[in-house]
């Protein structure tokens, strides 16, 4: 495992691989020419195929498969009781990547993949996106490729293997299993898939809607905490980092253990505040209503639920119907950060959701919803939102789509904020100012950082 994750962190700043990133740009876009996609709204609600169960009081499909979407109601701390539509999905997907060093250089196995939500076709996936009932082909469709290799895993260098939240806004307690294996033998290339650095993949993060929320995330748990360096290793690896104070935060951290005072936190919160969520009928939602087939909220939401035909050339299921939320507006997470003793910290907060498997995770320090007031009362949301601004400190600020199978063109502004420490606020409470190396010892542990974080970790750059 060692050389492998010494082997990762030196991909992090190769920008080249096997394949240029002229070359890369140049097979993404062939496959947006060539892979034929028809995706419209359905006006008629997606009957027959999907309909509202008066009974069960979900949206659901004829063979009670793949998911529904029924109503919630959870007390969540500082805004009452909310009371919104919800994907019921509570089986694990995975979100499967293959690694493997070719020429000395590790290299990421992604795909090419369309999702009917994809606001641009084609986006940068794992080597393996499939839903459980798309790798057991309930749905009769051909069996995704590559799964041979994530099913027999223990044959293989696991890297990472961790059950890691979706986004908690919208699903309830919906995990995938986040799992980054490295092969050492020949792996058969299908048009569909590509070598990439780890280098590349994050300079395409760059760029707006290309990298997919799956390959982010799976990306985030690669467990660089484990690494012990040597000092010649630390100095020979420090050589490629631009950023000094981020290399530290990731191979050396401050020294000072966080994770009691985190975890002594968090947990009080699930046991002492966190109230239970009741899954209720859709029809019992006061504020929602269907109207010229779309299930809408009387009053300005971050999502309407709409329906869609779909058709895909190349998927194991090629032509169906589904339900997807489409988003009404672009969301805004950031995340702080700031130098201290040398060491790049970023600015977390305890987050309480709605669907969250406990309750709260720990999220970026700001997570704003399209519907959300911009004048937050909050001082580091005020501190945040002018700074942006301004663009003061700005080292990143991208659109990024998030999962393209649910929700239907929805991309949020992602941004990445260096301050000075001095010029904080102090933190209100559930804010905390941790180390990479923290938070990546965090995220080994299952249902902690929340996917908006991960995926923001994901983006930091050598």
């Amino acid at each position: 495992m060692r050389n492998t994750l010494l082997s990762i962190a030196k991909s992090w700043y190769a920008q080249e691989g096997t394949k240029s990133m002229e070359e890369i740009s140049d097979w993404i876009e062939k496959r947006n020419q060539t892979v034929k996609v028809d995706i419209r709204k359905n006006p008629e609600g997606g009957e027959p195929a999907w309909f509202y169960d008066q009974t069960e009081g979900c949206i659901r499909n004829a063979a009670h498969s793949f998911f529904t979407i029924a109503g919630i109601r959870r007390e969540i701390p500082g805004r009452g009781i909310v009371a919104q539509p919800v994907v019921l999905q509570l089986e694990i997907s995975y979100l499967g990547i293959l690694c493997r060093e070719i020429n000395g250089v590790m290299h990421f196995l992604m795909q090419g993949k369309i999702e009917p939500g994809n606001v641009n076709c084609v986006q940068i996936s794992p080597t393996l996106q499939a839903t459980k009932s798309n790798f057991t082909q309930k749905h009769g469709g051909a069996k995704p490729p590559y799964l041979e290799y994530f099913i027999n895993a223990s044959k293989y260098e696991v890297v990472v293997d961790q059950i890691q939240s979706e986004q908690a806004s919208r699903f309830y307690r919906k995990r995938n299993r986040n799992i980054l294996i490295r092969v050492d033998e020949d792996v058969p290339v299908l048009p569909s898939h590509c070598w990439m650095t780890l280098g590349q993949i994050k300079q395409f993060m760059r760029r707006d809607n290309m990298v997919n929320m799956d390959a982010r995330t799976v990306l985030s748990c690669i467990p660089y905490a484990w690494l012990r360096l040597s000092p010649l290793e630390m100095l020979e690896l420090s050589d490629h980092f631009t950023d000094k104070p981020l290399f530290r935060s990731v191979f050396a951290g401050s020294g000072d253990s966080a994770l009691p005072r985190i975890y002594g936190y968090i947990n009080d919160q699930k046991m002492f505040t966190c109230a239970d969520p009741e899954i209720v009928p859709l029809h019992t939602l006061p504020d929602w209503e269907i109207r010229e087939g779309e299930w809408v909220c009387k009053h300005r939401a971050p999502f309407k639920i709409i329906f869609c035909d779909i058709a895909i050339e190349g998927r194991e299921v090629k032509q169906w119907t589904q339900p997807l939320l489409e988003a009404t507006g672009i969301a805004t997470f950031g995340l702080i950060c700031c130098e201290e003793d040398g060491i790049l910290k970023f600015l977390v907060r305890a987050m309480p959701e709605i669907g969250c498997f406990d309750g709260l995770e720990l999220g970026p320090t700001v997570q704003r919803e399209a519907t959300d007031p911009e004048d937050i009362a909050d001082t580091l949301g005020a501190f945040f939102q002018a700074r942006l601004r301004s663009g003061e400190g700005i080292v990143f600020d991208h659109l990024l789509s998030e999962e393209g199978g649910r929700f239907y063109h929805e991309q949020n502004r992602n941004v990445l904020l260096r301050v000075k420490k001095a010029e904080l606020p102090p933190l209100p409470e559930g804010y905390f100012l941790l180390d990479y190396r923290t938070l990546n010892e965090l995220v080994q542990t299952n249902n902690v950082l929340n996917i908006q974080l991960r995926n923001l970790l994901a983006l930091l750059e050598a």
